[in-house]
Formats: C-alpha cells, sequence, structure tokens
C-alpha cells in the first residue's frame, strides 16, 4: 500500500473501529483509540514532505489500480505542490479536533470520534484523487459524516441546519456530475484528469462544462451570493464540526477550481474570470460589512470566512503566480486561523453555554492565558505580519497590483473591514471589567485546552514568520498550472 493510500485509508479504518465499540461505558478507551488514529494518520503524511521533490510539476507519490473495469474507472491518486499541504493540513487539524472533544462530548463518543476520522480520510481522498469519478466518490462522501456530525451533535436547529447543509452542496454536484460524464464521452472513455487536462473543447462546451463545476464549488467555497448555508450551518454545528468546515471542507471547492474549472476549460476561465472576481470582491467588501453586525460570536467568525475565501476565488482568476500561490497559502492559513477562531468560541461557549457576544466581557480578568491565545488568533484573523493570515492575503493583494491596480486597492479594504469586526468582538468579550457573573465564575483553560490552541498558535506564528517551506513546495506546480492554462484550446 503506497503512503497516500495509508493517508487515506488508516483514519477511515480506525474509525470504523470505533463505530464499531460502541456503548458510552467504553468512553475511555474510545477516546485513546480515537486519539491514536487520528496521530497515526498524521504521522503517515509526514515522510511525503522529505520524499516530495520540489523541481517538479508532475503527479509524485502515483498509485493506480483498475476498480470498475467496464467503465475504465480507476483507484488512481496522486499529490502535487497544489495539493500536497492540504494532506497534511487534514491530517493535522483532525488530530486537534479529536484533543477538543475530549471532555465536551459525552453522548455516542464512539460515533463522534469515528465520524471525524472517517471525514478526515474522505477529505484527504478528495485531495489525492486523479480519477474524476474517485474524486466525485470521495467529494460527496464527505457529506455523509458532516451532516451526521451536525444532525446529531448540533444546537437546536441542527435538523434544519444539516438539510440546508446537504441539500445546498447536493445540488451543486448533479451539475458537476453531467460535466463528468461529458467529458467521459469527448474523451473516449476516460475518467482520468490528467487526461480531460489536455481535451481540445469548444467554447460553447467550455462555458457550459465552466459554469457546471462553478455550481458545485462555488456552494462548497462558500462564494457569495451562495454562502447563505454556512453561518446557520456554523451556528448550529459542535465546535469540532465548526472546526472542520471551516478549515478544510471550504477549501474543497476552492481546490476544485484549481483541479478541474481553469485546466479543462481555461478559455471560458479566462472569458469569465471578471465574473469570478466580482464575486469575490462582493464577498470580501461586503460579507466582511454583514460581519460587523453580528451579535453571535460563531456567525461573525463564519461571515469572516466567506470574506477570507473571496481572497483565495480572487487570487485564483488573476492569472500570475502571486495570485495563485497566494490563494493557496491563504487556503492554508485560513485553514490554521478559521479552525483556532472556532475552536476558542468553542472554550467560552463548553463553560457560558452562550455565544452571545453580549453574554461576555472582561473575559481577560479570569481567563488570561486564554485571552493570550484569542488574541493572537483574532490579530491573525486580521492578517497582522508575522502571522499566518498576513502571507496570503499580501500575495493576493501584490498579485492583483499586477493585474488592476484599482482591484487591489478595493481588496485591500479588507484588511480593514477585517481589523474593525475582529477587534470589536475581541473588545467586547475580552477587555473591560467582569461584565456579569457568569465571566467572574470562569476558570482559564486546562492543560488539554492549552495543547489544543498551543499547536495551533504555533503553526499560525511559523507559518506567518516562515513561509517559505510553504511557497517552495508550490512554486514549480504553480507555474506548470499557470503554463498550461495559458494554451487555448480552441
Amino acid at each position: 500500500m503506497g503512503t497516500l493510500s495509508l493517508a487515506i485509508w488508516t483514519p477511515i479504518v480506525f474509525g470504523t473501529v470505533l463505530l464499531a465499540l460502541g456503548r458510552d461505558e467504553q468512553a475511555k478507551a474510545v477516546r485513546w483509540i480515537a486519539l491514536i488514529g487520528a496521530v497515526a494518520s498524521f504521522l503517515v503524511t509526514l515522510p511525503l514532505y522529505g520524499a516530495f521533490d520540489r523541481g517538479s510539476a508532475q503527479m509524485q507519490f502515483v498509485e493506480r489500480a483498475p476498480w470498475i473495469e467496464r467503465f475504465n474507472i480507476h483507484y488512481h491518486l496522486g499529490l502535487d505542490g497544489i495539493s500536497f499541504w492540504f494532506v497534511l493540513l487534514t491530517a493535522f487539524i483532525t488530530v486537534v479536533v479529536v484533543i477538543s472533544a475530549w471532555e465536551v462530548i459525552t453522548e455516542r463518543v464512539n460515533q463522534y470520534m469515528g465520524a471525524f476520522l472517517i471525514l478526515s480520510g474522505l477529505m484527504v481522498g478528495v485531495f489525492c484523487a486523479l480519477d474524476a469519478m474517485l474524486f466525485f466518490v470521495f467529494f460527496e462522501a464527505t457529506l455523509i459524516p458532516m451532516y451526521l456530525i451536525i444532525g446529531i451533535w448540533g444546537g437546536p436547529n441542527k435538523i434544519y441546519a444539516a438539510f440546508k447543509f446537504f441539500l445546498y452542496t447536493l445540488l451543486g454536484s448533479l451539475l458537476m456530475l453531467i460535466a463528468l460524464v461529458y467529458l467521459y464521452g469527448k474523451s473516449s472513455g476516460s475518467f482520468d484528469i490528467l487526461t480531460w487536462h489536455q481535451l481540445p473543447l469548444p467554447m460553447a462546451a467550455q462555458t457550459l462544462l465552466f459554469f457546471a463545476f462553478f455550481a458545485a464549488f462555488a456552494v462548497k467555497v462558500p462564494m457569495w451570493p451562495v454562502h447563505t448555508w454556512l453561518p446557520d450551518v456554523h451556528v448550529e454545528a459542535p465546535t469540532g464540526g465548526s472546526a472542520v468546515l471551516a478549515a478544510i471542507m471550504l477549501k474543497l471547492g476552492a481546490y476544485g477550481f484549481l483541479r478541474f474549472s481553469m485546466p479543462i476549460a481555461p478559455d471560458a476561465s479566462r472569458e469569465w474570470a471578471w465574473f469570478i472576481i466580482a464575486l469575490s470582491i462582493i464577498a470580501v467588501i461586503y460579507v466582511g460589512l454583514v460581519a460587523m453586525v453580528q451579535q453571535d460570536m460563531k456567525k461573525l467568525v463564519a461571515y469572516s470566512s466567506v470574506a477570507h475565501m473571496g481572497f483565495v476565488t480572487l487570487g485564483f482568476f488573476i492569472f500570475n503566480p502571486l495570485g495563485v500561490a497566494g490563494g493557496l497559502i491563504q487556503m492554508i492559513a485560513h485553514g490554521f486561523v478559521s479552525g483556532a477562531m472556532f475552536l476558542c468560541i468553542g472554550v467560552l461557549y463548553d463553560r457560558v453555554h452562550s455565544r452571545e457576544i453580549s453574554s461576555y466581557g472582561g473575559v481577560v480578568n479570569t481567563m488570561p492565558n486564554f485571552t493570550a491565545f484569542s488574541l493572537l488568533f483574532a490579530m491573525a484573523n486580521c492578517g497582522l505580519p508575522a502571522t499566518a493570515g498576513f502571507v496570503g492575503e499580501w500575495m493576493v493583494i501584490l498579485g492583483t497590483v499586477q493585474a488592476n491596480f484599482w482591484l487591489a486597492m478595493a481588496a485591500a479594504s479588507a484588511l480593514i473591514w477585517g481589523a474593525a469586526y475582529t477587534l470589536w468582538m475581541f473588545k467586547r468579550v475580552y477587555l473591560g471589567p467582569v461584565a456579569n457573573e457568569d465571566v467572574r465564575q470562569l476558570t482559564d483553560i486546562n492543560a488539554r485546552e492549552f495543547l489544543m490552541l498551543g499547536l495551533l498558535a504555533v503553526a499560525v506564528l511559523y507559518m506567518g514568520i516562515h513561509p517559505k517551506p510553504f511557497t517552495d513546495i508550490m512554486d514549480a506546480s504553480v507555474a506548470g498550472f499557470l503554463k498550461h492554462v495559458a494554451v487555448s484550446k480552441l
């Protein structure tokens, strides 16, 4: 079994074992097995870093075996610099989420932990799949554990949120499936994604394919105006669900643009780039303003996710190396920062059982250690230099300046909105005198919570201070990608 197969199936096997354990009396054993499974899944991905050839834009660690031979569908896996970091990010975030749920989840612990480990393996599968049908199966299968996580362990309106999440993402995917079947016919019966990248297509077909893929991926990102499912889902999802949704699942859509829309339909992608850029700028500015008026902390961070992901799609469709690499860096940074923001809200919610900003005030007086972590993550969310949040946004803005100065000005205004809503929330929740009895009773974070937030703090600072290891791995692939997209297929 190859390294990529190990990265996919290790968490799925551990997750399946947990589902078989049952009964909450075994909760302690279940938690330890989940943690061992998550750590093992992360350790399995680490050899990829040392073995990766940074000078090559080709797919590496390729595995290929026949799967459904009648339709020429293969179990075909591979990694390049574009997908590499998301495999490691998924495995890392899964470890943090298992630690975060250690004491909080007390019912159906085995199902909760099992769902997260299975979800982790499926998401790694999305980033590794080089067969379109395999990609589609992994892409759709991620909905099932997430649907259950929201629907079982969520808040009071969890069923509504779970249905909304499922229907939005499923409807977009139906159009993608039609596009995949069309391409299968055009390529004489192949589901190989890299073969499709070379397939000559007329402009009309490219435009239809572009919008079919757009329907699936824009909902997942989510781009404005199909972002309305996200705040509802975040508010109802348990803390771990919100962290994984923001840190990894939103990236599946953005990744889809780079793997499908742009290389398969390059002419249509250039033709309609203005449309994506316009939606991205609206997301960055308008959704940032919407975030400012939120009273619920989770909703505020959910809207900020939409604004930050606007930077990603903006960077991709500027078609220059700084923009595309900046979009990828922004995806990784957003994974660390938004995951950390949701876990911080979870720490407060576990103690006070309220996400309303008005329920807090003066938290720094009772939880100084926790407030220090929260301040770091809030600053990263604003895009403060030397944090992960700064690097990607700065690269995208520099790339946008090369394309159009005024677009870059509009995008850069997001840094102002981001600072406004994040710091205003921080001030009302953490600073000032103790606001009420709930806050007076608070106890500072324990060793488990310190470990969870500490891991993310190290990641946020390391990436902000020394982003070179991240960009080195993607440079050759980004250059190859842009060279491919620059050539017309007409």
